[in-house]
């Protein structure tokens, strides 16, 4: 039976290479394996491997890279940093580097010219799900308290996941995501009754449930990516959490 490992490595960098104080820079390593576990122990691999073999191999280039060539683009240090870790985990398929809370880069070890570039991002919204075809008793029905008549409002979340080339001088960077997106989703949607202030979910429109949203703002942010990029980057995907337990990832085609 073949299967997925992933493991985190949290670990913090000092920036003037001294270990015993001062302000340190804080990321988080995931790492992937796959392959058929062991038959009589049941595992793939010791997790302690994977943690050893991340801070002996990994965590040494991220530490150079953050003290000698800081505006390094992180996405080129993701080939070094799969090399050096295959050479410890065979089955190792693909490694997330997550630089902040909201922001990540992303390398397959089966595609290492390209990464996947994830940036977080909020915006606060009202909707009403309500579909004009139906009756108001059947709207009722279906949507329940979401079909309140004056709306109900979200702390939206939602992920842009953007395949780069990987290059040490990259066309596309994490400022670029985050002016194109700031610039076509958050300044349009953010603060708006979706079903009273924008086209795409008015009157006539689609209904704002959280799988329409998804492929509204993946229409909208894809062909800008690929233009602005001088088609060197590609969204890949979006993800839109309506709430912590409800997300929709658009489109389904797209690997994580």
């Amino acid at each position: 039976m073949m299967v997925r490992l992933s493991r985190r490595v949290r670990f913090t960098v000092q920036p003037n290479g001294f270990a015993g104080g001062g302000i340190g820079a804080y990321f988080e390593l995931d790492a992937e394996c796959q392959g058929n576990p062991d038959p009589a122990t049941g595992y793939l691999i010791n997790i302690k491997h994977i943690d050893q073999a991340v801070r002996d191999r990994a965590i040494p280039i991220i530490e150079s890279a953050v003290r000698a060539d800081p505006a390094r683009e992180p996405a080129s240090h993701m080939p070094d940093i799969i090399d050096a870790l295959r050479a410890a985990l065979p089955g190792l398929t693909r490694v997330r580097w997550r630089l902040t809370p909201a922001l990540s880069v992303e390398m397959e070890a089966a595609h290492m010219t390209k990464a996947l570039l994830r940036q977080s991002f909020e915006i606060a919204c009202a909707h009403r799900l309500h579909v004009d075809a139906l009756s108001d008793a059947d709207n009722k029905r279906l949507f329940g308290k979401c079909n309140n008549p004056n709306g109900h409002g979200h702390n939206y979340r939602f992920e842009p996941a953007v395949e780069i080339e990987v290059d040490t001088n990259p066309t596309w960077s994490p400022a670029d995501l985050e002016a194109v997106t700031n610039e076509s989703l958050v300044a349009r949607f953010d603060h708006k009754h979706l079903n009273l202030d924008t086209p795409e979910f008015g009157q006539g429109g689609l209904n704002p449930s959280v799988e329409n949203i998804a492929r509204v703002f993946y229409d909208i942010l894809a062909p800008l990516v690929r233009d602005r990029s001088g088609a060197r980057a590609a969204l890949r995907s979006i993800t839109v959490w309506e709430t912590e337990k409800t997300s929709c990832t658009y489109p389904a085609s797209a690997t994580r």
